[in-house]
C-alpha cells in the first residue's frame, strides 16, 4: 500500500502529515511526501526549506515509515504535482490538509483541494488542523 501526501509547511500541511503517518502506521505503508513549487515567484513559503525537509526524514525514519520526498519546481500547480504522484506511485490513498473558512468561503472549497477530490483516482482523506 502506498499514501501520497501533500504537504506544506503550515498548520493545515502539519495536519495532513501527522494524519499520514497514522495511516501509514496503521497500513504498514510507504509514505510519499510531495511539497512542490510552481517556481514562478522568489519565495514561496509553501515550498519546504531544507531544514524543514531534513526533519521531515527524520521523523519517518524514526518512525520506521519507508518513504520518498519529492519536492518538484515544475511550473504545475500543487493539485498536479499530488495527483501525478499518486498516480506514479500506485497511490491506495491521498492525504491533503483543508484549512478552515469563513462562512462565505465555505461556500467554495480551495482550488487545490477540490481538484484533487474531484480528480483522484484513489480515496482522499482531507483534514483541518487543530
Amino acid at each position: 500500500m502506498t499514501i501520497v501526501v501533500g504537504y506544506v509547511p503550515t498548520p493545515e500541511g502539519e495536519a495532513a502529515f501527522d494524519q499520514a503517518i497514522k495511516e501509514a502506521r496503521k497500513a504498514q505503508s510507504k509514505l510519499v511526501v510531495i511539497n512542490s513549487s510552481r517556481g514562478d515567484a522568489l519565495v514561496d513559503k509553501r515550498y519546504a526549506g531544507e531544514t524543514e525537509i531534513e526533519g521531515i526524514d527524520e521523523r519517518l525514519g524514526k518512525e520506521g515509515i519507508e518513504h520518498i520526498i519529492l519536492q518538484p519546481v515544475r511550473g504545475h500547480d500543487a493539485a498536479i504535482e499530488v495527483l501525478e504522484a499518486a498516480e506514479a506511485h500506485q497511490a491506495d490513498l491521498i492525504v491533503i490538509g483543508l484549512r478552515r473558512r469563513t462562512p462565505v468561503g465555505k461556500l467554495i472549497m480551495g482550488s487545490t483541494s477540490q481538484r484533487i477530490l474531484l480528480e483522484a483516482d484513489c480515496p482522499v482523506l482531507a483534514v483541518k488542523a487543530g
